[in-house]
């Protein structure tokens, strides 16, 4: 099923955008972890609209009611469900859509598979309002990492044409500092010229996309399979099934065909009696499995399909072409609401494999 996701820990999204409520279910989360709810609302907060001028004008408080899995204050071992309730819906904005599809959007692959049945109200489905019980079962791995060490960050790498090349410091004090912030960017100076571009693309009624880089720290060596199960194959899969995400590079990405292989290797040293890389253009992993580095990736997000100006479509009622001009509450840049998903989503890889090799004896 493409809800379903996982090997030992699993997790199933379902919903729809304008449907009375989205959920999760997280089946394979071991017995008696303590879950701090208030990390989990900071991890919500960050993704939910409504918080900046620069994010969409609808506001949901993604308050979400855990109805199982949960008991005085720990986990029980059984599925874990939540739900999170849709409060601010406009389904009104939407009946254009019924026959005329978006470009951009999956209403015409949603068409096609589901025969018509599906529910197009603003994506149904497919809309980014599933990344809401995404980021609240992120929360729970992150929360679970971060008990034995391993932290995930993101930074905004780029908006549009405009790029923060400051080389990030992993120390933990800058962890600490971007993880706070809700415009993780290095330079103050391409954080003001990328807000600037985004206010102009909503003046515009048009939206940008940008590039997220994600950072896994102390994860050990050993994780991982070869070939189809590798970590890249995993880590992957998942932040695919993140609307709006159309690539993913490692370490140093497409750049590394630019290099002699004498630059690309990472050559091997010892530091504090254990085996590391002198550089990382691998992204801490080798052979499909971790190295013991950094796991460095870059996710690449599209400009949001929603925009504000007339675009050709097709009636699929009439099977003719003509005019669409998308109206309702959209983001002209879903860039920094989409960290907190990623963050949350490689969480739960890097959980199901080390509970994978390790099962709950690691917890």
């Amino acid at each position: 099923m493409s809800s379903i996701i996982g090997n030992k820990l699993k997790i199933s999204l379902f919903g729809e955008s304008h449907g009375e409520t989205t959920g999760i279910v997280i089946d394979g989360l071991p017995p008696g972890v303590k879950l701090n709810l208030e990390y989990i609302d900071e991890h919500m907060k960050k993704r939910s609209p409504g918080q900046s001028v620069l994010s969409t004008s609808r506001i949901e408080k993604d308050k979400y009611n855990i109805v199982s899995g949960y008991f005085q204050g720990k986990t029980t071992g059984t599925p874990l469900c939540a739900l999170i309730r849709n409060e601010n819906i406009k389904s009104e904005d939407y009946i254009e859509i019924k026959s005329k599809i978006r470009p951009g959007h999956g209403d015409y692959t949603g068409f096609v598979k589901y025969k018509g049945f599906n529910d197009y109200r603003g994506g149904g489905h497919f809309s980014g309002r599933l990344t809401a019980p995404l980021t609240f079962a992120g929360a729970i791995a992150m929360q679970i990492l971060q008990s034995k060490s391993i932290h995930i960050v993101s930074r905004i790498k780029s908006i549009k044409d405009i790029t923060d090349d400051i080389e990030i410091n992993l120390q933990e004090n800058e962890i600490d500092r971007l993880s706070k912030m809700n415009f993780p960017v290095l330079a103050s100076d391409k954080l003001i010229m990328m807000q600037e571009k985004i206010t102009e693309a909503k003046e515009n009624n048009n939206s940008v996309g940008g590039v997220i880089e994600t950072y896994i720290l102390n994860v050990p060596a050993g994780y991982g399979e070869p070939f189809f199960d590798s970590v890249e194959s995993k880590l992957s899969h998942m932040m695919f099934s993140i609307p709006a995400v159309k690539g993913i590079e490692f370490g140093a990405g497409f750049n590394i065909t630019t290099l002699a292989g004498s630059n690309a290797n990472d050559e091997f040293i010892i530091t504090k009696n254990k085996v590391m890389t002198k550089t990382n253009n691998n992204g801490g992993i080798l052979g499909g499995i971790t190295n013991g580095m950094p796991i460095v990736f870059r996710s690449a997000i599209k400009p949001t399909s929603s925009i504000g100006i007339s675009q050709r479509t097709v009636d699929l009622h009439e099977m003719k072409e003509t005019e669409i001009n998308v109206t309702g509450r959209h983001d002209p840049c879903i860039v920094p609401r989409v960290i907190p998903v990623i963050n949350g989503a490689a969480a739960l890889v890097i959980l199901d494999l080390i509970l994978e090799r390790d099962g709950e004896l690691w917890i």
